[in-house]
């Protein structure tokens, strides 16, 4: 579905990787913090986190894979290894690394493997790639709490690994629910994210 809401769009921006070590969890000033999720499709995983208050950037791309410098194009083969992502910046004075994880959480089913909705594939899986040992002690107690709640029926299969070689996508996929509201809206319907967001937490959006 989103192949062909994108076949118009044939410009491909070349973008460059930001490893492991320039993204630590917290940069030299202490004043920022960095964490990545996978929660399939990354232009609905980007308006949960810019609407928080303390998170200054939300970047769409691609992780957990051994292509260096993907496409779209490339990862959409499921071959890649990595998986559509965004990597949010954020100030820890302003919100916590545990709220992020809670919104994550909100935003996807955490019960589907190598799937989210009607995106299937290995590239559209849910993770959590930790920067350091606190982001991985949080995003394990979460999961497992949530495991605990009874809120879903079947297990958890989201991945919590470390992070590794993030590369942003191409610029037309950056803020997309911004730039083409009609065409998001409708693929995050039509893909039944939406709905089961809905039914799950009761969210109206």
């Amino acid at each position: 579905m989103k192949r062909l809401a994108l076949a118009a769009l044939t410009t491909i921006f070349l973008t460059g990787a930001t490893t492991m070590a320039d993204t630590k969890a917290n940069d030299t000033t202490g004043k920022t913090a960095v964490a990545t999720f996978a929660g399939g499709c990354f232009w609905c995983m980007t308006p949960p986190f810019e609407k928080i208050a303390g998170v200054t950037s939300v970047v769409c791309g691609y992780t957990g894979g051994t292509v260096k410098n993907p496409t779209y194009e490339d990862v959409c083969t499921g071959t890649t290894g990595h998986a559509e992502a965004v990597q949010v910046t954020y100030d820890p004075a302003k919100v916590s690394y545990q709220t992020l994880v809670e919104t994550f959480w909100r935003n996807i089913d955490p019960t589907q493997e190598n799937a989210q909705f009607a995106d299937q594939g290995t590239q559209y899986r849910t993770a959590i790639f930790y920067h350091d040992a606190e982001q991985k002690k949080i995003a394990e107690a979460s999961r497992d709490a949530l495991a605990k709640s009874g809120k879903f029926k079947e297990p958890i299969v989201t991945e919590i690994t470390p992070a590794t070689a993030f590369y942003p996508a191409e610029d037309y996929h950056q803020d997309y629910y911004k730039k083409n509201s009609f065409r998001y809206n409708a693929y995050k319907v039509g893909s039944g994210r939406a709905g089961f967001l809905h039914r799950t937490w009761g969210d109206k959006e």
